[in-house]
């Protein structure tokens, strides 16, 4: 019968689950994302830059590869495309439209595609661009045509439909008002559909002027926390995988919730992760001779009869008082239930009042939802407002799931940020920060150590300014998991050796050395005596016999019988260490099977229960 502790989730797997990792979101519509790229291959695309920038096009072939590589590590299913505009060859599903050529039918992404874009990269890439597709006229219409198509002739399930255009020219169609309209034509039927079209323009000599025709065709946010359309075209590689990324990275919701301000009052609520930690993916179990995935199954079977046992016939059992209580499973899930999921106000209190130490694990971002409750909007930003004047933050009850240990979080606010580029850095909302029960901190000892003087003090505070910087979070990547991905790119794509990655986590010593001159040497001489060096081991001391030298004493593994009856009967033998059950069973002559814990734990069990019976006899 198994045991009620194990019913309940390890906190390790709880926090993780919360946290949002590839468990999954909330999905408000189930099924595929798919990315359409649509990119115009015009010769203006192809003019490299001054002082040997790439070109446009370049550029847009690095973006492409970033978001393939990024899709078949992190969500292989989602589809993606790939389509030129303005060439000179056609090729497209029975060639129905001119001066469109489909390099990437609409699938997931794979390696051989990456290896395809990489093949239209640099000058190589250029000319081979030339030869297979040219330049020639441009109608975007048809462009979109073809893409709609595409979406069209796809029979699974799509959750999402995003098309990006990529282009340095403002005008396509120049004075050609039929091309024009029938361009807008089409965008709106894409529209109509679902396909969420953005337009990701690139510098050109003059500007590029949004209001002469992208204006129409460009989608409008999705909501308040979607990217709108951008006025200033990209001139960096870096800005346009920034707007790609903020597009193309579907935001998913951990969990919707309702927060309760009062009777009656209640504000729908998303909650998200921010960030998360990033793993190496577990591995996956293959048959040898078909390399298919396997799947497990687990069955439970009864220890004495061996017959397999039905869900319905597994209970649950807690010791208490020496007794063993057997419950159903609905009466655990009653027992665990504390409260629907949601959020409760319960007050607020000032910012002062949340200290450093509160926070115990990492905090998740609070968006008003108002598809679930109409008003939660204007209600959510009123809050936000009024705890930013005031600063103060909303102390609240949270379950986060169904059957889940209720916490209590302190909502924070957080304003809105965007860079240079109107570019949204941090979006206005709440930081849900989890705050620990008063059993949680405990009191500890300082230990007690000299007292620095205040001029080693002084000098140490001299060492820290020297080395202090801007910390970013994004700056120092992992080195282990990005050399794993590293070698299974290398593998995927057929590359002799994996790409060298640099460990930024590794100090600097030659900087750190030039930054602090003497100042390491004269902390030195104020701390330490004259001669000493901190840095050499000192000489391990032979030990007399008198001071107990000579090989190290085992501590005592030995425990009487009575000691082990006593265990058995106040149901503490599984306390004992293993070395201390081998040991026992060494004392009354077992022999086990196995050296696992739990055989152990079986084989003297059994024998002290025919000890314990035959004193009675």
């Amino acid at each position: 019968m198994a045991e009620w502790n194990a019913y309940y989730h390890n906190e390790d797997e709880e926090e993780e689950q919360e946290e949002g990792e590839q468990s999954g979101g909330d999905y408000k519509v189930t099924g595929r994302d798919s990315l359409v790229f649509l990119v115009d291959a015009s010769k203006e695309m192809f003019i490299k830059g001054e002082d040997g920038q790439p070109s446009n096009f370049d550029m847009t072939m690095e973006v492409v590869r970033s978001v393939y590589t990024s899709k078949i590590i992190s969500s292989h299913r989602d589809l993606v495309a790939l389509v030129f505009y303005g060439t000179e060859q056609s090729k497209n599903p029975r060639n129905s439209f001119k001066h469109v050529y489909v390099y990437h039918d609409l699938d997931e992404p794979g390696a051989k595609r990456v290896r395809d874009v990489d093949g239209l990269q640099g000058d190589k890439g250029a000319q081979l661009a030339a030869d297979t597709m040219g330049s020639g006229e441009t109608s975007l219409g048809d462009a979109l045509w073809c893409c709609a198509n595409l979406y069209s002739d796809i029979k699974l399930r799509l959750s999402h439909k995003r098309l990006m255009i990529f282009t340095c020219r403002d005008d396509p169609h120049g004075d050609d008002s039929t091309k024009d309209r029938q361009a807008r034509t089409k965008a709106s039927d894409l529209k109509e559909t679902g396909v969420v079209i953005d337009l990701m323009h690139m510098m050109k000599p003059g500007g590029f002027d949004v209001s002469l025709f992208f204006c129409d065709i460009v989608s409008p946010p999705e909501d308040e926390s979607e990217l709108g359309l951008q006025l200033e075209p990209c001139d960096k590689l870096d800005d346009l995988k920034k707007r790609v990324r903020a597009k193309e990275q579907k935001k998913r919701t951990m969990s919707r919730l309702n927060l309760c301000l009062g009777k009656g009052i209640n504000v729908a609520v998303g909650m998200y992760a921010t960030a998360v930690m990033t793993r190496k993916p577990s591995a996956i179990r293959l048959y040898r001779e078909t390399n298919e995935p396997v799947r497990s199954k687990t069955r439970t079977f009864h220890t004495q009869t061996g017959s397999l046992l039905l869900p319905s016939e597994i209970k649950k059992a807690q010791v208490y008082g020496k007794k063993q209580i057997v419950m159903e499973r609905d009466e655990v899930d009653t027992i665990k239930r504390f409260d629907d999921p949601g959020l409760l106000l319960m007050g607020f209190k000032p910012m002062e009042k949340l200290k450093l130490h509160h926070h115990i694990r990492p905090a998740v971002f609070l968006y008003p939802e108002e598809d679930e409750v109409k008003g939660s909007t204007c209600l959510f930003s009123a809050l936000l407002m009024k705890c930013r004047e005031k600063n103060v933050f909303a102390l609240c009850r949270c379950i986060s799931r169904r059957n889940y240990p209720p916490r209590f979080v302190a909502l924070v606010p957080q304003k809105e940020e965007v860079d240079h580029g109107k570019v949204q850095i941090t979006p206005p909302g709440f930081n849900a920060i989890f705050l620990p029960y008063a059993d949680d901190i405990r009191t500890v000892d300082a230990p007690q150590c000299p007292v620095a003087s205040q001029m080693q003090v002084n000098k140490m505070k001299e060492i820290v300014s020297k080395l202090r910087f801007k910390y970013r979070s994004d700056a120092f990547e992992n080195p282990v998991v990005q050399q794993h991905y590293r070698n299974l790119e290398a593998l995927a794509l057929d590359m002799m050796a994996p790409e060298d990655t640099e460990d930024l986590i590794m100090p600097k010593v030659e900087q750190i050395d030039q930054r602090l001159g003497p100042l390491v040497q004269e902390f030195k001489d104020l701390v330490y005596p004259n001669g000493y060096n901190p840095e050499s081991k000192p000489a391990a001391k032979r030990k007399t016999a008198d001071t107990g030298g000579g090989a190290e004493k085992k501590p005592k593994m030995e425990v009487s019988e009575d000691e082990l009856k006593a265990h058995m009967q106040n149901g503490t033998l599984g306390k004992l260490t293993v070395p201390i059950l081998k040991e026992a069973c060494k004392q009354f002559g077992i022999r086990t099977t196995g050296t696992k814990k739990q055989e152990l734990l079986d084989a003297l069990t059994a024998r002290l229960e025919i000890t314990d019976n035959l004193d009675h006899t």
